[in-house]
């Protein structure tokens, strides 16, 4: 039974089937609910799109941190071979670009790659050592046969009881309290 407590992060319902898990989803949004998460022990096909996820950020990050990091390696060679330190080696012309490519490419790679990692990280919130869901006991089956919907309290339709009753009514197999302490 559903107690109410000073410090309670949601309710989370668990589902026996992916269909069920993906119904509740769609019903959940046609509800108006917004602020909830679903967990699943492998992916599934049109999860995300039940959910209403965004376009993910990522590669635009990636993108941005790749040439930033090919103009900022480009810009520092050229700066130092043509304004800092000019040196005619070889009558060749101070801004050569062909000896810059290597340099430029690895900085493109480098920026690229730590933007995806940093960026991923952040739109993630990561590293988050501890969940409010993991002090659902059941929760222990979401990485082995179980599916989970977890409905956040700071949802503005978010009521203790009626959400509970709410995914009872979508066939949750068992309805839990999230505590967030």
């Amino acid at each position: 039974m559903i107690q109410h407590r000073s410090h309670i992060y949601g309710v989370m319902g668990e589902f026996e089937t992916p269909e069920k898990l993906i119904h509740a989803v769609q019903k959940l949004r046609e509800a108006g609910y917004r602020r909830f998460d679903a967990y699943s022990p492998f992916p599934l096909e049109g999860l995300s799109q039940a959910m209403g996820l965004k376009r993910n950020l990522v590669p635009l990050i990636t993108l941005i941190g790749g040439l930033t990091g090919g103009i900022g390696g480009f810009g520092f060679q050229y700066w130092v071979a043509a304004i800092t330190y000019p040196m005619n080696i070889g009558g060749r012309p101070l801004n050569s670009w062909p000896a810059f490519i290597p340099v430029t490419f690895e900085l493109t790679i480098l920026g690229a790659s730590l933007a995806a990692v940093f960026g991923m990280l952040a739109l993630n919130r990561l590293p988050q050592p501890h969940h409010p869901v993991f002090n659902v006991p059941r929760f222990s089956h979401a990485s082995a046969d179980r599916f989970f919907i977890c409905i956040e309290a700071r949802d503005p339709k978010f009521h203790l009881l009626d959400t509970a009753r709410f995914l009872q009514g979508l066939q949750a197999h068992h309805v839990s309290e999230v505590n967030d302490d």
